[in-house]
């Protein structure tokens, strides 16, 4: 890899300026830039240049190989990987950078080498089949694929698979396999290689500063600087429902999410001003639980570069091995949805940690059972909320100091609300809506309509919706869809809350989701959290059914504990005696009682931890599928 003066700055030459404050090399090799002074790009790409600039020697990723061995690259050899793929990518024209694989040092490369070289990543879940892929990467017009090797058979084998379609567009296969310097194994690495030979050989190599990427660039036909409102990645939507959606992100965006991520979920808070600054034990350590796939990972590789953080990956999801990374790796961060926790707190690996770890929870509504769990195990939640089209989370549960004198578990309900806006967004609103869900829209003074927010009253229902820089650009190629997202002047979540006297935000369902039995709205996500107080539950679900007299009337759908002795077999629940306990010490009206419960093995999530209530509803019509019913 190249020395020191050659990482920093040549990967993020061209966002110095703008379309209308570009940087140029003057021919003495002194940068100019026109335009204000008083501003420049606002991309979260300079971060990692900033790290390495900084800290070169600090660890930057830990990582254990497809090969069972441990990988460490510090942030200079981070940079120079990303510097050299972002040449690459530049040198051969690739404009819209695919990407297939789970969390791994190739594709924390591939971030920050697409965002410098111009380019746009595109994202896709390697837990959908080779069709829907397909469907991704072809929506997105992509010129070039990096694919971990264990999922690359996703996009060649098969009548549906992306090659079938698109045979003529490069495959770069990273093995993940622990390397050294001069053993560079595969297309991936061979790649860097040779970006990095590209730099070597332009017209003014001893020029590392940041103009020289920038020159590179602006020299190709129909290449512009950077403006900080181009779009930086494509991630797509779940696609519960429908086919998933391209949610543009912008460079500016991008950056404000990331630096409200590091104040939010305190990735800086530990080791500022002390002596142990340049103690790796003082630092943030981030294990990667939450797939990069999922809105660009909510825009935290960016996040742990900016505070020069140690990015911890891991392949796969194993709960065995993350409580062992979480005590031998020193862990401060990690983010994960509530079934992942949970699974977590569940696992006979569990046991309190002897330093605190911060965890970022989002996906789905969590329960005060929960947090009341993870606390004991020296996990502490921090509970935010938002989704893809907002990059990942937007609002924040702020534990206040009062809370510690509540009585009982309250502390934890309130920990359970979604809170208020982030610092970089505007405040979340909620909007009143009719009794079909659609949101109200009344007259005012000029002449148009306009949303009305719900009182603070903790009671009304209405929809959540978002303004401000942390509101995406929109669907890719989906102006209908577009439209509908931003109708109004808002971006509509689609989520039902209520607004408490202090403003916080407190979600009770999505519009789809709520009941409606004799007359009176349920909340299945109210519902949940009771039913997994019960003892033996682990995780509940719950969803409508028809009921001949009043309507709809509930069903749950239950996860169990495993019993004590090691056998791993879930604790049988019998009905009657649930629905019993239900009706008499849950504490919940009669109306809200479960008319059914069902134990099943397990409840069918997405692949980034949401529950598929519509797949719910299909086992209540048609009979839960024999493989998950618990006999």
């Amino acid at each position: 890899m190249s020395g020191p003066q050659s990482r920093l700055g040549s990967v993020l030459s061209h966002l110095v300026g703008s379309k209308s404050a570009a940087p140029e090399s003057s021919s003495s090799g002194e940068r100019q830039v026109t335009g204000p002074v008083n501003r420049h790009v606002l991309s979260p790409t300079l971060f990692l240049e900033r790290a390495a600039a900084i800290e070169p020697d600090a660890e930057a990723i830990v990582h254990i190989t497809a090969n069972g061995r441990t990988l460490r690259r510090n942030y200079a050899e981070f940079a120079d990987r990303a510097r050299g793929l972002a040449w690459y990518f530049s040198f051969h024209g690739f404009r819209r950078i695919g990407i297939l694989a789970p969390n791994t040092p190739a594709f924390l490369e591939t971030i920050f080498a697409s965002g410098a070289a111009g380019a746009v990543l595109v994202p896709a879940n390697y837990r959908l089949i080779a069709a829907d892929i397909a469907y991704i990467f072809e929506l997105a017009e992509v010129d070039i694929i990096v694919a971990d090797n264990q999922f690359a058979s996703l996009l060649t084998e098969g009548k549906d698979c992306f090659a079938s379609s698109r045979p003529n567009i490069p495959i770069l296969v990273d093995a993940d396999i622990d390397t050294t310097e001069g053993e560079l194994r595969g297309a991936f690495d061979a790649a860097v290689l040779a970006g990095l030979r590209f730099e070597s050989h332009r017209p003014n190599p001893e020029d590392r500063g940041w103009a020289g990427l920038h020159a590179f660039v602006a020299a190709q036909p129909g290449r512009e600087p950077l403006d900080e409102n181009d779009t930086i990645a494509i991630p797509f939507t779940s696609g519960t429902t429908a086919k998933p959606k391209g949610v543009e992100f912008s460079h500016r965006g991008a950056y404000l999410a990331a630096l409200a991520n590091v104040v939010e979920s305190g990735l800086n808070g530990q080791g500022t001003g002390s002596d142990n600054d340049h103690d790796q034990a003082a630092r943030c350590r981030y294990l990667w639980t939450l797939p990069l796939f999922h809105a660009v990972g909510w825009t935290f590789p960016w996040s742990v570069c900016a505070v020069r953080g140690t990015h911890v990956c891991l392949r796969k999801i194993d709960y065995e091995l993350i409580w062992k990374l979480l005590r031998e790796e020193r862990i401060t961060h990690f983010n994960a949805a509530p079934t992942v926790n949970t699974l977590l707190c569940a696992s006979p690996a569990a046991e309190r940690l002897a330093q605190p770890v911060m965890v970022t929870v989002a996906a789905s509504p969590p329960t005060a059972h929960l947090f009341e769990q993870m606390e004991k195990l020296n996990l502490h939640p921090v509970h935010v909320y938002g989704m893809t089209e907002t990059y990942g989370p937007v609002t924040r549960s702020y534990i206040l100091p009062a809370w510690k004198k509540l009585p009982g578990h309250q502390k934890f309900e309130r920990m359970a609300r979604q809170g208020h806006g982030f610092l970089t967004s505007l405040p979340v609103r909620v909007i009143k809506t009719d009794n079909d869900g659609h949101p109200v829209r009344v007259a005012n003074q000029q002449g148009t309509t306009a949303f009305v927010d719900v009182p603070r009253d903790g009671r009304t229902i209405g929809e959540i919706v978002f303004q401000g820089n942390l509101c995406a650009k929109g669907y890719y190629k989906d102006p209908t869809a577009t439209a509908k997202l931003f109708d109004g002047g808002v971006l509509h979540s689609g989520d039902l809350a209520v607004m408490h006297p202090d403003g916080s935000l407190h979600i009770l369902d999505r519009a789809k989701d709520i009941i409606i039995s004799g007359g009176e709205n349920i909340s299945s996500v109210a519902l949940e959290s009771v039913l997994v107080e019960h003892p033996d539950v682990l995780e509940a679900a719950v969803v409508a059914v028809p009921d001949s007299h009043w309507g709809e009337r509930p069903k749950a759908y239950l996860t169990t504990r495993t019993a004590s002795g090691g056998d791993g077999k879930p604790v049988p629940i019998e009905q009657q005696a649930f629905l019993d306990w239900v009706k008499h010490q849950s504490g919940v009206g009669r109306f809200m009682v479960p008319r059914e419960v069902e134990v099943v093995r397990e409840l069918p999530k997405t692949s980034t931890g949401k529950l598929q209530k519509n797949v719910l509803r299909q086992w209540a019509i048609k009979g839960t599928p024999d493989d998950v019913k618990v006999t």
